[in-house]
């Protein structure tokens, strides 16, 4: 049975005439009626009465009208989703963060943004490593992560840079240098640097140390933080100095100060990375909102409101 003989079934049942459902369909009424007596041959039932002027529906016609409509409307739903998946503009979104991703404005703002854009998108965030986000866009349990490179596996992944975040350093509230506004690595050489692992980001563990080495100095390693986000509270409580993303200015964390790092400053790099040979119109579209934003984000003037480029 094709889906049209119910089209058709339906039309002639609505309008009580194969002649005005033969109109409104767009056909001939001889083909119409043939179309009708072979769905009725096929199912084995009459559906229609025949009248001196139009039909009318059998009981069992009537009990299968409400049916037939059921199906066309699901086959209507089926093409409006699927159109919809096609265009970007329906489904979910699993997107991976890195840690202290989600404090850096441009990430709210571009999933506001996509929201706008695609209404009926559900958007589910996971915040995570770098390397447990690559491990779960393999599995796949994120369609779309943003991560601090490199990352491990690159072959199996598409990877798309977005920016480098500048640093700050920061302090504990009473240090020697907490009226200063900009730091030179080497004048905190001596005081113990709490950093993340660096297996939870080896791309901005390293350019942290590395900074330290074109300061001509090496640094005093202090206690680790589980993630880069932790280690504001080790500073406030005393226990060391810390380079961070700028974004991370924004923990109000009582007795830690932030402070802008004289050139050569490291930079926190963030890039997104899908799985290579993906075909998900909605997360290229998403990535491709995202790189936008960030492009704005970094070419926007000194003291504008991100906001305002919108």
């Amino acid at each position: 049975m094709d889906i049209r003989h119910l089209r058709y079934f339906v039309t002639v049942a609505e309008h009580g005439s194969i002649t005005r459902a033969a109109e409104a369909l767009g056909m001939e009424q001889p083909p119409l009626s043939q179309q009708i007596r072979q769905l009725e041959k096929n199912l084995g039932v009459v559906l229609f009465e025949r009248l001196t002027r139009g039909v009318r529906l059998t009981d069992i016609g009537a009990m299968l009208l409400p049916r037939a409509k059921t199906i066309l409307e699901l086959q209507t739903q089926f093409l409006s989703t699927a159109q919809g998946l096609a265009r970007g503009e329906m489904g979910h979104i699993r997107l991976g963060l890195a840690g202290a991703v989600s404090l850096l404005p441009v990430i709210p703002f571009t999933i506001r943004r996509f929201r706008e854009m695609a209404p009926d998108v559900t958007i589910f965030l996971e915040e995570s490593n770098t390397p447990s986000l690559c491990t779960a866009l393999h599995e796949p349990s994120v369609d779309i992560a943003i991560v601090r490179p490199p990352v491990p596996d690159p072959v199996r992944l598409s990877v798309f840079h977005l920016l480098d975040e500048p640093t700050v350093i920061a302090l504990p509230r009473g240090h020697q240098l907490a009226d200063t506004p900009v730091i030179s690595l080497d004048m905190v050489a001596q005081d113990p640097l709490i950093i993340f692992p660096r297996e939870l980001g080896p791309g901005f563990h390293d350019a942290i140390l590395s900074a330290y080495q074109v300061a001509g100095v090496t640094p005093v390693m202090g206690q680790q933080a589980p993630q880069i986000a932790g280690t504001i509270p080790l500073v406030a409580a005393g226990l060391g100095v810390s380079v961070v993303p700028r974004s991370l200015s924004q923990i109000h964390a009582g007795g830690v100060t932030f402070h802008t790092i004289s050139e050569p400053a490291p930079r926190a790099t963030l890039a997104v990375a899908i799985r290579a040979g993906q075909n998900m119109p909605l997360v290229t579209r998403f990535a491709s909102v995202l790189r936008t934003a960030c492009r704005k984000w970094t070419n926007r003037q000194p003291g504008q409101d991100f906001f305002d480029l919108e």
